[in-house]
């Protein structure tokens, strides 16, 4: 058996990014590099672990000898696992529950079957650990870690990110006046990112969601005494905001839906069982789509993306390539499931999280095209490809959509370090058009750093891209066999990988090609840049080797094909392959060669027009009215932002705001005010008329009522005793004849 020292003590990743907070908050201005040393030693560590994380996870023993009985199961951790393995429910085996000896939970699976009738090789059981929170009637809360395949990837591509961050940030942030605590933020973030994607339980999902967006209000408002930078982070936090709505909708109604659990694998084993309804989960599925659109920018909730821009260019990196608009690809992915089967994606030919996916692949890759700021150019690659993400899911291709998050955080975290990288040099100006140009001589290692990875985005071959993102296209079934039968997604996700090949070559042309339109002299940034740089473009040329197909027009070894599917893909009772509709698209040449070839054609146009080879396309926004409303409709964003801050805010703080003052002026405070004057009126008709007439008078009354009788009395008061005898038994006659002539009648 192998050894599962990491896996069982996952949670340590995040414990020392917080220590590493809490370390540089209150002592990092007195320590070695004002901060960043404790920063990057934490995260250093962190990134080892994470590898011997997933090194753990691809040599286990994945044999059935490493079971015990389905009996042994915490309840604490998963009851429907513990129900299961009483012998309650599936019983034919096809999706064994089981506790390893050492405690580890397990979905302990047949090894799927290759294309050939062999036994493939999968890394199936999950480890779960959990601790009891506290009890709330019958309901059990507890907080703890699942770490499978998703989850290993995620804590490489995010520790590893991070780092390279940390690393380029003690050059590109040197001397800034907030430098220790833009660390101590970094620290949290990665905390956070962390934290959020090894929770056992829905309720630490919602609170790692959170806080990852707590850390990228204050990294992207880093520079808050610029108001554009305070507007964009409180635009980022406001937006999400709407989301977040969705969020606590969805996970409230699948706590109870799912019979009062927070347990996410008791979620997805009751999704994937049919004891969650339809209508349920498809309101928790169309709820959680709300959080999905705002935190990982999907159309029409990504205007916050771009602007999040405000931020140093090292938080982009890692917002945009391992944290934060990754966050809602991966929600969907951890409860797929509950998506699967609430969107009816097996079978389907359009659902809601295709549609969104595949309109914000298409809309934000058009975006990228007018704009002059290069981290805008590639935010709007982002909000496209979290599309391409999005759509894959959407479809029912679980592993492209994982792979091609995998391969996205490298080219992309690569592009925007080359985009600091870029600004280091040219006296922090991103705009390309203006204040860039014929880079390519001055700063060599920028340069192909970028190509590689602007290539690789595209989806060039053999580059890493080339394989997330032709797996995405085969997994729609558009046109081979697949979960269903997506040809408009397909089609949509073609315009938009054409479109990337598009604008990547005119970023490239106008960033290092042609003359140098800037000020002062441009030069080549130091070690401390370029060397993550270069890991980032060496990782976006081979990382797509991690999942090679079974065939390219020969078998491939199974030591070769599809390792990242085997390592990453749940396989069990708590993931939609148990049903005979998950199924996976092959490589088809077919589809590949196409998209490679329309885009290297659109590659090849967009700088024929750039260098002046397409001389009839110069200048047709100013003589075609289509293509100039067309240009004034991308160049205005959609006019959302217009949307949103004209009309719907300005709305709200102009007319309704007058309105509800007018209201409050006329209305409210008149109400008040005249519920005030007639209490007034009414206290003193009750004191003159009542309290000074009537109970004054009574009490007055009584007084001299009392008086009188008091002086009466005082006159029967002699002293003689045979006085007050007489009195006294006369008083008892009366009392006695009164008794006697009623009891006798």
């Amino acid at each position: 058996m192998t050894a599962t020292i990491m896996l069982d003590k996952v949670w340590l990743l995040p414990a020392i990014m917080l220590a590493s907070f809490l370390a540089i908050l209150f002592f990092g201005k007195r320590s070695p590099g004002k901060g960043h040393a404790i920063g990057i030693a934490a995260v250093g560590v962190c990134c080892a672990l994470a590898l011997v994380t997933a090194g753990e996870w691809v040599t286990r023993d994945t044999g059935h000898d490493e079971v015990t009985a389905l009996s042994d199961v915490d309840s604490a951790c998963s009851p429907a696992v513990a129900k299961l393995g009483a012998g309650e429910g599936h019983s034919d085996g096809s999706g064994e529950h089981a506790m390893a000896a050492d405690g580890t939970l397990g979905v302990a699976a047949p090894a799927a079957p290759s294309a050939e009738g062999g036994e493939g090789e999968h890394f199936t059981r999950p480890v779960v650990r959990c601790v009891s929170w506290w009890h709330s009637g019958d309901t059990n809360i507890t907080v703890g870690t699942q770490v499978d395949g998703i989850v290993v990837m995620m804590l490489v591509v995010v520790t590893l990110i991070s780092l390279l961050v940390h690393i380029f940030s003690t050059d590109y942030v040197h001397g800034d006046r907030r430098y220790t605590h833009y660390f101590a933020f970094l620290s949290l973030f990665t905390a956070s990112m962390l934290f959020f994607v090894m929770s056992q339980s829905t309720i630490q999902m919602i609170v790692g969601w959170e806080l990852v967006g707590v850390c990228s209000f204050v990294l992207i408002g880093h520079w808050w005494e610029e108001k554009p930078n305070s507007d964009a982070a409180m635009k980022a936090f406001l937006t999400n905001r709407v989301g977040d709505i969705g969020l606590l909708v969805g996970m409230t109604v699948l706590f109870w839906a799912s019979g009062k659990t927070f347990s996410i694998m008791d979620i997805n084993i009751a999704a994937t069982r049919g004891a969650i309804s339809q209508t349920a989960m498809t309101v928790v599925s169309l709820s959680l789509l709300a959080a999905v659109m705002s935190k990982s920018g999907q159309f029409i909730l990504h205007t916050w993306l771009p602007d999040a821009m405000a931020g140093p260019t090292p938080v982009s990196a890692l917002i945009h390539a391992a944290t934060m608009v990754v966050a809602g690809i991966f929600m969907v992915a951890r409860l797929y499931p509950v998506f699967f089967e609430g969107l009816s994606i097996a079978g389907g030919s359009i659902n809601m999280l295709a549609l969104v996916g595949s309109v914000t692949a298409v809309l934000g890759a058009l975006l990228a095209f007018v704009q002059k700021d290069i981290k805008k150019v590639l935010a709007y690659s982002t909000v496209s490809q979290l599309g391409f993400m999005v759509a894959a899911l959407g479809v029912g291709a679980w592993t492209a959509a994982m792979f091609h998050l995998f391969t996205h955080a490298f080219f992309k975290g690569c592009l925007f370090l080359c985009a600091g990288s870029l600004s280091h040099a040219c006296h922090h100006s991103f705009n390309m058009v203006d204040d860039m140009g014929g880079l390519r001589k001055v700063m060599p290692k920028t340069f192909w750093a970028f190509v590689i990875s602007a290539a690789s985005l595209a989806g060039i071959f053999p580059l890493a891209g080339f394989w997330s993102k032709d797996e995405i296209l085969a997994g729609t079934g558009g046109v081979n066999s697949g979960v269903g039968s997506y040809q408009i997604v397909l089609v949509a996700l073609i315009i938009g990988a054409v479109c990337t090949a598009g604008y990547m070559t005119r970023a490239i042309w106008y960033v290092f090609f042609g003359e140098y339109r800037g000020h002062g002299e441009p030069h080549e940034s130091g070690p401390r840049i370029t060397i993550p740089l270069m890991i980032l473009a060496t990782l976006a040329v081979v990382a797509g080797f991690v999942n090679l197909p079974e065939k390219i027009f020969v078998e491939l070894p199974s030591w070769l094909s599809l390792r990242f599917e085997h390592a990453v893909e749940p396989v069990g009772l708590y993931f939609p392959n148990e049903s005979t509709d998950f199924t996976h698209a092959a490589f088809n040449p077919a589809l590949a060669g196409t998209a490679l070839a329309l885009a290297l054609l659109s590659a090849a146009l967009v700088w024929s027009f750039y260098t002046g080879r397409l001389k009839a396309l110069q200048g047709l926004a100013g003589r075609n009215k289509a293509a100039g409303l067309g240009k004034r409709i991308l160049e205005n964003k959609y006019y959302l932002d217009w949307l949103y801050t004209d009309i719907i805010v300005g709305f709200v703080k102009g007319p309704l705001a007058g309105a509800a003052n007018w209201v409050n002026q006329h209305v409210i405070d008149a109400v008040v005010n005249g519920a005030g004057s007639n209490a007034a009126k009414a206290g003193e008709f009750v004191y003159h008329r009542i309290d000074q007439n009537v109970v004054d008078g009574a009490v007055n009354g009584a007084g001299i009522a009392a008086g009188a009788t008091g002086g009466g009395l005082s006159k029967m008061q002699t002293g003689k005793v045979q006085q007050y005898g007489v009195l006294m038994f006369a008083g008892a006659a009366i009392l006695t004849g009164i008794l006697v002539a009623v009891l006798t009648t």
